[in-house]
This record gives C-alpha cells, structure tokens and sequence, in this order.
C-alpha cells in the first residue's frame, strides 16, 4: 500500500506499482470505440502508462498534454493514459485539446487495472480513482521504471521516464 498526499493530506492506495524488472500485469481498459485494450495488443513496443485520476482536472490533463508532446519523439512507443473516467470524457477532451499522440483508456467498468497495478484509491476524497504515477514498458513486457507521485497535485517526472525509453 503506498501512502500519498492531496494537499499535504495523506491517503492510501490498494497497492503498490509493479517492481522494476518484473513483467507487467496484463490488463483490459475500454477504448474510445468501447472496445477491450490489453497490454497484449501493444507487445513489441515500448509502453508509458500514465495513470492520473481524471482527466477533468488541471494536473492531469497538463501529463496528457505533455506526454502528447514529447512521445512525437520517440519510435516504437505508445502513451497510454489511464483514468476512471468515461471513454466520452476522455474523447471530448483529447477532440478539444488536439491531443493525438497519446491513446486515452478507461478503467471505469471493473477498475482491474487499478487493482493489478495497485494505484487505486482506497480512501480519502479520491477512494475509488486511479493515482498518479508512471509505469513504462519495454518491448519485452517487463518494467524499466515507475513512479509513484507522492502529491496528487503535482506532475510526473517526465524527464525522467522518457529517458529510459532512449
């Protein structure tokens, strides 16, 4: 169980983020078609999860911006950006925001996924939402680096996460 904070105020998730160098939990999430995504349909190249609890606040919609940003410069990489929220909300907002480098999925239907990485919420004003934090994939399925954000409000690392997929 990791312990982060909103606003100095500190919560738990269920679990804590796979460990480096293990292989990354399979998963489902709704695309913005409706359909399933598995981490399966992404094998042999790099994956970014980034995992935030909604799109619909400043914080989080400021990672999928930046991550759409500099994904642009790497080959053989996909951003996948997870939230609880709604496939519609999650278009409108990537529609309106020109984002077309990063795929947006939803954990909304089962919340396995934030289950099987341990980054959901499980008290405080967010229980029942992913947190934010950083998960990238290498080709072979195994991870090469996570980050846990220790404050809500604040952004990743992102630095520091693209730079293992160089």
């Amino acid at each position: 169980m990791a312990t982060v904070t909103l606003k100095s105020n500190p919560f738990h998730t269920i679990g804590d983020l796979p460990k480096v160098g293990t292989i990354a939990p399979e998963f489902e999430l709704v695309g913005g078609d409706l359909g399933v995504k598995k981490l399966q349909d992404y094998a042999g190249k790099k994956v970014v999860l980034n995992i935030f609890p909604s799109v619909d606040t400043p914080t989080c919609a400021t990672s999928v911006r930046q991550f759409n940003q500099q994904v642009a410069n790497f080959d053989n990489t996909v951003v996948l950006c997870i939230s609880r929220d709604l496939p519609f909300a999650q278009g409108r907002f990537c529609g309106a925001e020109g984002i077309a480098n990063v795929e947006m999925l939803s954990d909304f239907r089962t919340a396995q996924f934030g289950k099987g990485y341990g980054v959901l919420f499980a008290d405080g004003p967010l229980e029942g939402l992913l947190s934010r934090a950083v998960v990238v994939v290498n080709e072979e399925g195994k991870v090469i680096y996570t980050e846990q954000v220790a404050e809500t409000s604040e952004e990743p690392n992102y630095a520091a996460a693209l730079e293992v997929l160089k």
